[in-house]
């Protein structure tokens, strides 16, 4: 594992395909809903947070060369306190497993396949991505950066084929329902997805050996990117439908069913049902292999390798009692989620960055050689 390196380019495919993947499907309607016309500003703010986490992350690596989130938390705050605090973020990793998962199985049951069981969706997934997991960050970060270009056509195409359904009427006004739905948006899209950002806390020292200051630039770039995207989603989505976008959960999906060029490119949605699902499989597989550093670092194992499985055994089993219908399961996504992501990820990274920046550097580390 600490041989695992990756160039800064793979380091910014990954940052990006993990905040795009299952977002770009999940966040527009439900994002509408909450933020009218605005729901565009709603990412730029939340997208700003995303910023603050990532510069966090960065500024800690710049100071701890090398090491891990829970690596550097030790040298921080001792290793009594990090496990303390490390099963915090643990509890919504496992849970974050399964979620993006389930996700994929309630689109199919709610929009393709509706008399086939969740589970036999969510098992192949977990299956495929724990393999992939397995096989190591390099392999993931070659593999992930072909699909990225497949998935990132196959969205733009659709987008781009929706143009004549576009009414930029539509947009206006800018803010229906007020600065503070602009707010309710933001926290929202703060949970899910820019909060997640925490766990590249994980994955950057395998990404920045060769130059620092590169792989900085390229995870700015893709998180700026992600932001780009998804916004201009979200507007293609109210100038087609304006209001009523907020009304269905997977909007683009509807979208991709107006597209129609001269009968001969009709009912292209199954793109985009590949697309969310290819999307989500690099998201859930990213974040088991982080779930498996961050144990192995935790409780200081040799190879992460031999728990990828059990971990995504247990992902699939949570995604089968986590929920009793996708009623419940939107407003846990709505309303738990931002509160929960922002307690055990955002919380703790904000106390390691201030400890940090009040300590002096290499402090820690002549302690150590003096009590040696």
């Amino acid at each position: 594992m600490n041989k695992t390196t990756i160039s800064h380019f793979q380091l910014g495919v990954l940052l990006f395909v993990f905040m795009t993947g299952s977002s770009i499907i999940n966040i527009p309607g439900p994002l509408i809903a909450r933020a009218g016309n605005a729901a565009w500003l709603s990412l730029m703010l939340s997208g700003a947070c995303g910023f603050l986490v990532l510069a966090m992350l960065l500024f800690l690596h710049n100071r701890f060369p090398g090491l891990t989130y829970i690596d550097y938390s030790r040298k921080l705050i001792g290793n009594t306190m990090t496990v303390i605090l490390g099963f915090l973020p643990l509890s919504f990793l496992f849970h974050m497993q399964s979620a993006i998962v389930v996700d994929v199985g309630l689109f199919m049951v709610s929009s393709m396949l509706r008399e086939t069981p969740l589970y036999a969706f969510t098992l192949p997934v977990f299956l495929i991505a724990g393999l992939t997991a397995r096989a190591g960050l390099e392999v993931i970060a070659r593999m992930f950066t072909l699909i990225m270009l497949l998935t990132a056509f196959s969205i733009s195409a659709v987008l781009l084929l929706a143009i004549p359904d576009f009414h930029p009427n539509m947009l206006l006004p800018v803010l229906p329902k007020g600065f503070k739905a602009v707010l309710h948006g933001a926290f929202l899209t703060f949970g899910f997805p820019y909060v997640e950002v925490f766990l590249f806390g994980m994955l950057i020292p395998f990404g920045v050996a060769q130059n620092q200051k590169k792989a900085s630039r390229a995870l700015y770039i893709a998180l700026g990117l992600n932001i780009f995207i998804l916004c201009i989603s979200t507007v293609s989505a109210i100038m087609v439908y304006g209001s009523y976008a907020g009304e269905r959960p997977y909007v683009l999906f509807a979208l991709a069913r107006l597209v129609e060029f001269q009968e001969i490119i009709q009912r292209i949605e199954s793109i985009i049902g590949m697309s969310l699902i290819l999307g989500s499989y690099m998201k859930v597989t990213i974040t088991i292999y982080v779930i498996s550093v961050y144990l192995s670092k935790m409780f200081m194992l040799k190879d992460n390798s031999k728990i990828i499985m059990p971990i995504a055994l247990f992902g699939f089993l949570m995604g089968l009692v986590a929920f009793d219908g996708s009623t419940q399961w939107a407003g846990l996504v709505a309303t738990v989620h931002p509160v929960w992501a922002g307690c055990v990820f955002f919380l703790p990274l904000v106390l390691l960055t201030v400890i940090a920046a009040f300590r002096k550097p290499g402090s820690t580390a002549n302690k150590n050689n003096a009590q040696k």
